[in-house]
């Protein structure tokens, strides 16, 4: 049964709702009244908060086609999809997808290349010399047959799912996240950093210190979500953070949140010394979201705390 938003009854489903994106996103959106309905591998995973908030779990894996079409039912408001990796993927649920008011799917920048042909799971990082938009060139989907969950087949999947979500002629709205953060992360990049600082370490190296490899707050993607749930279309967007800071600034905004008050040195690069999760140089243009009426919920340098505390109170084992 559908809850209210003023006078409407609205029902938003999510394929992957337990993670970073999904959860943020599942939170938001039964604050503002919908009915949520989110699935996932383990309910173990399932955050107390959208419990909490009455939003539903169902232990389904998204290759269960009946499963979700039992789900779907007569149809929802919003479907996100958080999992699609691959043209076969999308192409699984297309039957469905047709009783969906509005879909989104969440996508990657991985899929963009530099006017090199280089991308971020390349042998050699990309070199992209401005801000990219969303018309930018991308690596050619994937065949078929071509595993996405490999470093080689991830970014061109993710393409071949783009594809087969637009060309279906639906109500889709790509979105393509820079480096995702926030609470229920899988697999949290500021981890090590928080790790080596609560190990009585003196000092931290880093090398390419003033990389801008831009971050994607989940809670920001999340709004983006809520955004374009009422102006249904056929697009894809960008969605990162507005502001763009440093490695150096992202370890320090850590350090900050930790009152660990030691050395960040910078130095030159050295094998085995420095490595840090920010060194792709990246900046992805949120023109297009902005100018749809989307409003970030925060700077990233502000809201990167959100994945620390959640770390901080327990790591990841939830």
């Amino acid at each position: 049964m559908s809850a209210k938003v003023g006078e409407i009854e609205v029902r938003a489903i999510l394929l992957g709702g337990t993670g970073a994106i999904g959860g943020a996103t599942a939170l938001l959106l039964a604050k503002s009244g919908w009915t949520v309905e989110v699935t996932g591998r383990d309910r173990s995973r399932m955050p107390q908060e959208l419990s909490d908030l009455d939003v539903r779990f169902h232990q389904i894996e998204r290759s269960d086609t009946r499963g979700v079409e039992h789900l779907i039912g007569d149809g929802a408001d919003l479907f996100v999809d958080l999992l699609a990796y691959s043209g076969p993927h999308v192409r699984a649920l297309l039957p469905v997808m047709t009783s969906m008011d509005n879909l989104v799917l969440i996508s990657s920048r991985a899929v963009y290349v530099d006017d090199f042909g280089g991308h971020v799971n390349g042998d050699e990082p990309p070199r992209f010399n401005a801000p990219i938009r969303e018309d930018g060139p991308t690596l050619p989907p994937a065949s078929d047959d071509v595993n996405p969950f490999s470093r080689e087949g991830y970014a061109p999947g993710k393409v071949a799912a783009e594809q087969v979500a637009l060309d279906s002629g639906l109500p889709v709205t790509v979105l393509r996240p820079s480096k995702v953060h926030g609470q229920w992360a899988r697999n949290a990049r500021t981890g090590s950093i928080i790790d080596w600082m609560l190990s009585g370490n003196q000092d931290i190296e880093l090398v390419q210190a003033d990389t801008i490899d831009h971050l994607t707050a989940a809670t920001n993607t999340a709004s983006l979500i809520k955004t374009v749930a009422t102006r249904s279309g056929r697009r894809i967007l960008n969605v990162a953070d507005p502001d763009t800071p440093t490695a150096s600034e992202i370890v320090g905004a850590i350090a900050a949140e930790l009152a660990w008050e030691r050395q960040i040195s910078r130095i030159e690069g050295a094998p085995d010394r420095g490595n840090h999760p920010w060194m792709t140089p990246m900046i992805l243009d949120s023109t297009s979201a902005l100018e749809l009426g989307y409003r970030p919920v925060g700077n990233g340098l502000d809201l990167i705390s959100e994945e620390v505390q959640w770390l901080l109170s327990g790591k990841s084992g939830r």
